[in-house]
């Protein structure tokens, strides 16, 4: 690596020891015996006593409880087909929306083209994935605007305990919601959508990088020109 360039993340290889210091196997891992080595090419990562390999690349493969942003694609008399930017179809049942929807009237309820925000409820073997929005937090997206990152970056737009997000919205005032998709929800003024976009692209284009908390705060601080909560945690 060139020294006077600046520093990343530590990238790892399949195959490769990860040195878990007692650390417990997580995503992109494998363990054998009291070892743990990466599964896939990615960037080495500790979460909450596990050590994971974050992709550097790849579709979005759900996970039963992730919250995702997604599309209604298609509609049936008793579900909605959703798509959540994954090789999978995602249907959303009726008796799992918030709404008391009668045999054959779902599309009084959403159409083709709205956005919803649901959960992912069960992903089995066969990849047949289910959505649920019975949980108050999910629901269907009204105004505002839609982009897309690559799923994999979405930890580093999050941040560690949320204080990456939190210092975006802090300083644009914009409403958001990340999902685990790789889609983010944006609501607010032109400018301000505008300045929280440049903000994740370039949290996007850097999420490598050490030090990307530092330079997303820079962007922000010049475009506004006020100081905010400094973050908690180091990204």
């Amino acid at each position: 690596m060139d020294e006077s360039g600046p520093a990343r993340r530590q990238v790892v290889i399949p195959g490769e020891l990860l040195d878990g210091r007692g650390l417990k196997p997580g995503s992109g891992t494998y363990s054998e015996g009291d070892q743990i080595f990466a599964a896939h090419i990615g960037i080495r990562q500790e979460r909450e006593g596990f050590v994971d390999v974050v992709p550097l690349s790849g579709r979005y493969i759900p996970r039963a409880r992730d919250a995702v942003v997604g599309q209604v694609i298609d509609l049936g008399p008793s579900h909605w087909l959703t798509d959540i930017n994954s090789p999978y179809p995602a249907p959303l049942h009726a008796t799992e929306s918030p709404w008391r929807v009668e045999f054959g009237d779902t599309e009084r309820f959403l159409r083709v083209g709205d956005a919803i925000i649901a959960g992912v409820l069960s992903v089995d073997e066969a990849m047949h994935v289910q959505l649920t929005m019975a949980d108050q937090q999910y629901g269907r997206l009204q105004g505002g605007q839609i982009i897309e990152i690559p799923h994999v970056r979405v930890p580093r737009v999050i941040g560690q305990r949320g204080t990456m997000i939190a210092m975006i919205r802090d300083f644009t005032r914009v409403e958001m919601f990340v999902g685990q998709n790789g889609r983010i929800w944006l609501d607010g003024s032109p400018t301000d959508v505008g300045h929280a976009v440049h903000a994740i692209h370039l949290i996007e284009e850097r999420a490598p990088l050490v030090g990307l908390t530092d330079t997303v705060r820079e962007y922000l601080v010049g475009a506004y020109g006020r100081g905010a909560a400094p973050p908690t945690g180091r990204n």
